[in-house]
């Protein structure tokens, strides 16, 4: 049975829950679909929860299975990338120069294959410890680890790539690079690290 401090722990989650399946699918109008339908299972089978244990990685696993049971049974989804993600990172002012910033920031996250995009999310943006992720992604922590490392390297290459096809100077650049992702949530250190 759901008490009230349950259901109080779960509508704390929810942002974070929105964050991650918008990451994941592109689309915010589908991304709050698939919350809604992650915490009808999770209030539905809340007994299984087991108390202690990280509810929020309990979370991302309902809602990852849940799209990828919807992706399998729709076949393929048409692609929908929506850069409005920045109205989750919070009270800051967007201005022109930001947005700018976090599309460029988002096109080169969403050029990477999306197993990389996955574990970016779960271990630099949610959070999540090596250990939880392994278990919402049902894989060993050494491949989480491999696979964070591949990522962020790809990802660093990419940046790199764009900035020299732009280069308006390196230390101004990485200003910019630092500001998009703090403007958007992400901690730089985390991602690039």
């Amino acid at each position: 049975m759901l008490t009230q401090s349950d259901a109080k722990a779960l509508e704390q989650e929810i942002p974070y829950l929105r964050r991650f399946a918008c990451a994941r699918v592109g689309d915010r109008d589908y991304a709050d679909d698939l919350v809604q339908a992650c915490l009808e299972k999770a209030i539905r089978n809340f007994d299984k929860y087991q108390q202690g244990t990280n509810l929020r990685a309990w979370l991302i696993t309902i809602l990852r299975n849940h799209q990828i049971s919807e992706y399998r049974k729709v076949k393929r989804r048409p692609e929908q990338v929506s850069f409005d993600l920045i109205t989750y990172a919070g009270s800051q002012a967007e201005t022109q120069s930001g947005a700018i910033e976090f599309q460029q920031f988002s096109k080169l996250f969403y050029s990477l294959p999306e197993m990389d995009q996955e574990i970016l999310m779960l271990v630099a943006v949610e959070g999540l410890k090596y250990e939880e992720a392994a278990d919402v992604l049902d894989i060993a922590i050494g491949t989480v680890r491999s696979r964070l490392s591949r990522a962020r390297s790809k990802l660093r290459k990419l940046e790199e790539a764009s900035e020299a096809s732009v280069n308006t100077g390196s230390e101004k650049s990485r200003e910019q690079r630092n500001r998009a992702f703090r403007h958007a949530g992400y901690s730089p250190k985390l991602a690039f690290a």
